[in-house]
């Protein structure tokens, strides 16, 4: 099992590059940049040349708004400059942000998505092969690469690709045409083996691909501290967090396969009220368990291990900027 670092891109480049370098320093295997209100690439072009053995990747930048042809450009760059440890993670988004702030189509998602890593492994298969362009699709169609635009062969151009996914659909898409699954934290160990590792075994099984050839990258929700204060402003933190998604249709399934229903009823409306600031609340200690890793700093590590054990090849934490020497102390379990 692997641990390691996802970030939100602070905009400061030093300072992400920094958060980068302390995250292998501290031992952690993988560094993640989520799309959110940065770009996730910038950051990984310095962490590529200022590191040497941690992986990268994105957890996740959104796809269907850049050209399958942009995203597999930048892709190969960040191959070539962290010499083969890049991971592109790519995610959908949902409905409303595909049309609303991003101003593009939403048809049929799944069978885009799948085109989309279809086409971006034809296009690196003429960059380093040097073979006419033809990819033809119902979405998207590659059939042009002047020798002016190729970027030519790379030392290691097979790039791992994760997509993101709760639900039945995509989970399925994963284990048939991607490396790995970035599953989201807003999860149960029950849901997680029931219905996401359920579906990617089935898409790996049309595939004819074996489990071990798959990661399983899981984003977990910690609640922890060294006082009773830190613990406690943790917790309302990760219930805050827990209320926003169940409030989520895109979540829906989650809740539903607890029985959960009621809660997300009342979450929803609470969100159309907008009372953001109370919905925490409403999430009980059942939930919160259920949901999150609830430990002390050095109990974090082998709690997540034990608990995961088995489903999960990849554990993803986030970085808390502002208390360094606890995300020490959670990582220096991490080789133990």
């Amino acid at each position: 099992m692997k641990f390691d670092m996802t970030f939100f891109p602070s905009g400061d480049l030093i300072a992400d590059k920094e958060a980068i370098k302390q995250a292998e320093a501290m031992g952690f295997d993988g560094a993640w940049t989520s799309e959110v209100a940065h770009n996730p690439f910038f950051p990984l072009t310095l962490g590529a040349k200022e590191t040497d053995r941690i992986e990268l990747g994105t957890q996740i930048a959104v796809a269907f708004p850049r050209s399958p042809m942009v995203t597999a450009q930048i892709a190969w760059d960040l191959a070539a400059q962290s010499k083969g440890r890049f991971i592109l993670g790519l995610g959908t988004q949902v409905r409303a942000h595909i049309t609303r702030r991003f101003a593009d189509d939403w048809v049929d998602p799944i069978g885009r998505m799948r085109e989309y890593i279809e086409g971006m492994r034809a296009i690196w298969d003429t960059f380093q092969h040097d073979e006419r362009m033809r990819y033809r699709g119902e979405h998207y169609t590659f059939r042009l690469m002047a020798p002016f635009f190729n970027p030519g062969k790379i030392d290691h151009p097979d790039i791992p690709i994760y997509i993101a996914g709760v639900n039945a659909k995509i989970s399925k898409l994963a284990g048939e045409v991607c490396d790995g699954l970035h599953a989201h934290g807003f999860h149960s160990v029950s849901y997680l083996n029931h219905v996401v590792l359920a579906n990617v075994q089935s898409g790996l099984d049309l595939a004819g691909k074996p489990r071990d050839d798959f990661a399983m990258t899981v984003p977990v929700f910690v609640v922890t501290g060294t006082t009773a204060e830190e613990k406690q402003k943790s917790e309302i933190e990760v219930k805050s967090r827990i209320a926003f998604y169940g409030s989520t249709p895109s979540y829906k399934a989650v809740m539903e396969h607890h029985g959960w229903e009621d809660k997300r009823v009342k979450l929803s409306q609470m969100a159309r009220e907008n009372q953001w600031d109370i919905m925490w609340q409403e999430v009980t200690d059942d939930m919160l368990h259920k949901i999150a890793v609830v430990a002390e700093p050095d109990d974090v590590i082998p709690t997540i291990r034990k608990r995961y054990a088995g489903l999960a090849d990849r554990i993803c934490l986030e970085c808390a900027a502002d208390n360094p020497e606890l995300v020490q102390t959670i990582a220096s379990h991490i080789k133990e």
